[in-house]
């Protein structure tokens, strides 16, 4: 079984690096690139690579590291400022993009409950790929952040709700959003009050052992996400929580820095395991709805969204940045897909259909976000900002 995942990691980082070389010389995203490489080694292409499910799994490290990077570069007091503006935009745009994009998955063939599960898991915007094609370092970006990170973590919680309704739990789901609230509240409560009473004095105590006070940092990091899962909350919003609880202390950016080699390993990981993860042998059927479904939520959703935050009173430019920046689909889809499936709510067909338009929002969001606005993966060297 070792041998099998050393084998398994070491043609991934192989095949994603030759295509990401191959893409910068085209200028083309090296999100694309992962992806590709995916596909071409995964149970559609040459099958080298057998162990998707262990790659899949491993790669959450790196969207761990990547909120808590984001989490570093945003003060306390911003975030709770910010999500009391974007609580109602966020809600009403999920509707908008759930009715439309429901409407949709009607008109072209799927029962009334596959349209409205679809429908949901169509709602929300990929927390991968807004963080990590998100500048940091000057504060346009950051107050960008704060608002974009806003909504997604409002997003989160909805989705919760609806895993819940989807297992089931539908007569629950108003109390176990209450109670998320509250959890994530009493989360960030205990994460400030126990970095301020205890983690800064031993940060103090190591701060001159650079590896102790990274591996310090991390293990809050870790400790803050496994709470956050235990509580019921994602370990993202945990990971999160656990960066906005270090964002005012003096080490925030020098350990932002040191992170984000490792969080771009894992994240070619879970790049990979999404285009090794396609269904091909659906493909005939699926292709030509998901292409359109594709094509119209990424008109809808920055269209929607640039509205909504022109009502809040962001700027023009502004607003249309950061719509574009929000118009695709989520990694929750995903999980949304699978769980209806399980639960039979869900054709294999439907389920596949999801996964497709998911992966196809994401890249062409991605392409347009790294060829035309500042990124750390920009394709222009003007561009290229982290």
């Amino acid at each position: 079984m070792q041998d099998f995942i050393y084998f398994d990691i070491g043609i991934i980082i192989m095949a994603s690096a030759l295509l990401a070389w191959l893409s910068l010389l085209l200028r083309q995203p090296i999100i694309i690139a992962y992806i590709l490489a995916g596909i071409a080694l995964g149970p559609w292409g040459l099958r080298l690579v057998s162990n998707i499910d262990f790659i899949d799994e491993v790669s959450k490290i790196g969207i761990t590291l990547l909120l808590f990077i984001a989490g570093l570069s945003l003060h306390p007091g911003k975030i709770v400022e910010t999500f009391g503006r974007t609580f109602t935009m966020t809600v009403a745009t999920s509707l908008i993009f759930a009715l439309v994009s429901g409407g949709i998955l009607l008109a072209i063939g799927l029962t009334p409950t596959e349209a409205v599960i679809g429908g949901g898991a169509m709602m929300f915007s990929s927390t991968i790929l807004v963080v990590k094609l998100m500048p940091t370092s000057t504060l346009h970006q950051q107050h960008m952040g704060a608002l974009g990170i806003a909504v997604l973590i409002i997003q989160d919680l909805m989705a919760i709700l609806l895993i819940a309704f989807i297992k089931g739990k539908a007569e629950l789901s108003l109390v176990a959003g209450s109670l998320g609230i509250l959890k994530g509240v009493l989360l960030v409560v205990v994460a400030l009050v126990a970095q301020r009473a205890l983690l800064s004095r031993v940060i103090k105590q190591v701060e001159r052992y650079r590896e102790l006070l990274t591996l310090l940092v991390l293990g809050w990091c870790f400790g803050i996400a496994l709470t956050a899962e235990a509580m019921g909350l994602s370990h993202e919003t945990g990971a999160f929580i656990a960066g906005v609880s270090l964002a005012d202390h003096l080490i925030a950016r020098v350990i932002a820095e040191e992170l984000k080699m490792f969080r771009d390993f894992f994240l070619v990981l879970f790049f990979f395991a999404l285009g090794a993860q396609l269904d091909f042998s659906l493909m005939t059927s699926i292709a030509l709805p998901a292409l359109l479904l594709s094509a119209l939520l990424l008109f809808i959703k920055p269209l929607v969204f640039r509205r909504a935050l022109k009502l809040t009173g962001e700027t023009p430019k502004f607003s249309k940045e950061l719509s574009v920046r929000l118009g695709q689909n989520s990694e929750f889809a995903f999980v949304i897909a699978v769980i209806a499936a399980e639960q039979g709510l869900l054709s294999n067909t439907a389920s596949q259909l999801l996964h497709l338009v998911t992966i196809l929002t994401m890249a062409v969001s991605s392409y347009i976000l790294v060829s035309y606005y500042p990124s750390p993966l920009a394709s222009k060297p003007s561009l290229k900002i982290d």
